[in-house]
C-alpha cells in the first residue's frame, strides 16, 4: 500500500485589521478628556510650585508641566505617537517658523506701542521703582518663564485636542471655537475687561490659523512668545500683569479704548488691528506646511481616485 505524498500548505498570511474608526462622539470625548487632564494638572502643579517659587513661576510652570505631561499621555495612548507627532518636532523648518513667528510677534507689539507714541497718545516715562529697573539676569529669567508659559499654552490650546478635531472636522469650526476657549481662559486675569477677552480670543484665532497653516506648533509659539516678550519691554502690561523689564513705562493720555486701561494695550483696538493685520499676513504668506499626524487624518482617510485607465 503506497503512501500518498503529503502536500505542505503554507499558512495564509492574515490581513492586518483596518484601523478602527473613532466616532464623532469619541473624538470629542478624547479632546475633552485631554483638556480636563490639563485643567486638573494645572491646579495640582500650581499649588506645588506656588508654595516654593511664588505666583508667576506657579502660573507659568503649572501650565507647561500639565500640558506637556497630558500631551505625552494622550498621544501615546490614543495615537501610539510622540510629541513630535503633534507639531513639537525640531528641525530646519521648525527653526525657521519659530524665528519668523518670533519676529512677527515682536514687530506687531512694537508697531502697536510706537504707533501710539508717534501720534502723541502715549509717552515713555522712566520708572522710579527699583523693581522696574532693567537687568540682564531679570530679562533672561522672565523671558525663560514666558517661553515655558507660551509652550504650555500652545500645547493646551493648539495641541492634541485642537489638532484632533481640526483634522477630523476641518479648521473653520475648530479654530474659532478654540479661540473663544483661549479667551475664556483669561477671564480671571488681573484687571480683565471685555475688550481684553475679545482680543485674546482674536489672538487665539490667529494662533490657531498659524498652527493650521504651518502644520506644527513652532510658528504659533514664535508669534505668541515674540508678542509676550516685546510688550513688557515696551513698558506696557501683559494681560493685566506688570513685569517691568525695560525700566520704562508707557504712560497714556488717550481713552481706554485706545490704551486698554488697567489691563494694558491688549485691551485696545490697536491690538485688534494688529491681530487682523497678522491674519492677513498669514493668509497671503507662503508657509511650507509640515506633515501632521492629526491634521492630515482626513486626507489619509479619504480614498484616492483610481488612476486614468484603471476604472472598470
Amino acid at each position: 500500500m503506497s503512501e500518498e505524498p503529503i502536500t505542505r500548505m503554507d499558512p495564509v498570511p492574515e490581513e492586518e485589521p483596518a484601523p478602527e474608526r473613532v466616532s464623532t462622539l469619541g473624538l470629542v470625548l478624547r479632546a475633552i478628556f485631554f483638556l480636563v487632564i490639563v485643567w486638573v494638572g494645572i491646579r495640582v502643579f500650581g499649588w506645588l510650585v506656588y508654595e516654593t517659587l511664588g505666583y508667576l513661576p506657579a502660573a507659568v510652570l503649572s501650565v507647561f508641566a500639565a500640558s506637556s505631561l497630558a500631551s505625552v499621555f494622550v498621544v501615546r495612548v490614543y495615537e501610539r505617537g510622540r510629541l513630535e507627532d503633534i507639531g513639537m518636532g525640531w528641525g530646519t523648518q521648525s527653526t525657521r517658523q519659530f524665528w519668523i513667528g518670533l519676529g512677527a510677534g515682536a514687530v506687531a507689539a512694537a508697531a502697536v506701542t510706537l504707533f501710539a507714541v508717534s501720534l502723541g497718545l502715549a509717552t515713555f516715562v522712566k520708572s522710579t521703582e527699583p523693581a522696574m529697573a532693567f537687568g540682564f539676569s531679570k530679562l533672561f529669567y522672565v523671558a525663560t518663564l514666558l517661553l515655558f508659559g507660551v509652550v504650555g499654552e500652545e500645547l493646551m490650546f493648539r495641541g492634541y485636542a485642537f489638532q484632533l478635531l481640526a483634522g477630523s472636522f476641518g479648521p473653520w469650526p475648530v479654530i474659532p471655537a478654540f479661540g473663544v476657549l483661549f479667551g475664556a481662559a483669561h477671564l480671571w486675569n488681573t484687571e480683565v475687561s471685555s475688550m481684553g477677552i475679545a482680543n485674546t480670543a482674536l489672538w487665539g484665532i490667529l494662533l490657531g490659523f498659524a498652527m493650521w497653516r504651518s502644520g506644527a506648533l513652532w510658528l504659533p509659539i514664535g508669534l505668541h512668545f515674540g508678542w509676550n516678550l516685546a510688550l513688557p519691554l515696551a513698558g506696557t502690561k501683559l494681560s493685566g500683569i506688570t513685569l517691568g523689564l525695560s525700566g520704562y513705562e508707557l504712560s497714556w493720555s488717550a481713552s481706554t479704548w485706545l490704551s486698554g486701561g488697567a489691563y494694558g494695550v491688549e485691551a485696545s483696538v490697536l491690538t485688534s488691528a494688529a491681530c487682523l493685520a497678522m491674519l492677513a499676513w498669514l493668509w497671503r504668506s507662503r508657509i511650507e506646511r509640515q506633515p501632521s499626524l492629526l491634521l492630515d487624518a482626513r486626507k489619509e482617510a479619504a480614498p484616492e481616485p483610481p488612476p486614468p485607465g484603471d476604472a472598470d
